[in-house]
């Protein structure tokens, strides 16, 4: 990762470690390590196989070859294993992604995965974006919202209406992937900030919540274990009955302000959006996000067995 992706923090042994040990939410994890006569490591793969309702069809694949290995077939030696485990799973969508112009881009093309998605990644500094630049200030609400927040787990209070609002995340741009769809309870919510947790990382929500009750948007972040500069936009979404108020800046300008009040050792925020997702790329370009790497997103389908 440090030779494909010069700019991004590559995860220290303890993110690999929680990583291979902790699951992500509704999958389970198989793993293949390449060794070259000497014993030494020279190519893992990791398939994320998803067990959630809805999205039992789909497994995705993680491949890194070390670059004084390459061209010599370790690559399609692991692809091969992981796509003998997809039939024995019955799975019939392998999803990837690779870093634009990367030789990842290259490989999953030759070995016949088709581009399905586009990833715009963006950064803001928070280091080099003055108070006076942020478009909202603190106490600015549309009207008839106030906001919630919290880290970790969702408080009950808002269990259920957090759960009803992440459903919102289903209707987002995604191309031509097959992510299938999952449907969000309180028991999901809990299972997920369950899941960060475990693995030493600390979310932080906050949710823009109408007069009735209902919780009409959020925005999440992620801080990685043992913190750092950079945080890690999660989900930013708004129910499409509370669209065309301002929700999503409203709540990210607020998150932006929580950092800095909170976690001052942040100094950037890294997110992305599909490059057709032209609303929330303009709010996060108002916001300050600008444009610093793509990633493409590849589907490989798989022939029944």
């Amino acid at each position: 990762m440090a030779h494909d992706l010069p700019g991004v923090p590559a995860p220290d042994p303890g993110q690999t470690h929680a990583r291979l040990t902790q699951p992500a939410l509704g999958s389970r994890r198989l793993s293949w390590l390449a060794t070259g006569p000497d014993g030494g490591p020279v190519g893992v793969a990791g398939l994320r196989v998803f067990t959630s309702p809805g999205q039992e069809h789909l497994a995705e694949l993680e491949l890194h070859v070390d670059p004084a290995h390459r061209r010599l077939g370790i690559g399609s030696l692991l692809l091969s294993q992981v796509v003998a485990a997809c039939h024995a799973e019955n799975r019939r969508s392998l999803i990837t992604a690779a870093a634009a112009d990367s030789p990842g881009e290259a490989f999953s093309e030759r070995r016949g995965f088709s581009r399905a998605l586009a990833l715009d990644h963006l950064l803001l500094r928070l280091d080099e974006l003055p108070d006076a630049d942020l478009p909202l200030t603190a106490d600015t609400a549309p009207s008839g919202y106030r906001l919630a927040g919290w880290t970790g787990t969702v408080p009950d209070e808002y269990a259920d209406a957090f759960a009803s609002a992440k459903t919102a995340m289903n209707d987002m741009p995604v191309g031509d992937m097959d992510y299938g769809s999952v449907a969000w309870d309180a028991d999901r919510v809990r299972a997920m900030a369950k899941v960060i947790a475990d693995r030493g990382d600390t979310l932080l929500t906050l949710a823009a919540v109408h007069a009735d009750g209902t919780m009409a948007g959020y925005t999440e972040v992620l801080l990685p274990q043992g913190s750092g500069p950079r945080a890690q936009q999660y989900d930013t979404a708004v129910v499409p009955a509370h669209r065309g108020h301002g929700l999503g800046l409203w709540v990210k300008t607020a998150m932006v302000r929580r950092l800095r009040a909170e976690h001052p050792d942040v100094v950037e925020i890294e997110t992305d959006n599909a490059e057709d997702n032209v609303h929330m790329l303009a709010v996060n370009h108002r916001l300050g996000f600008r444009s610093y790497r793509r990633t493409l997103e590849f589907r490989l389908d798989l022939p029944s067995a």
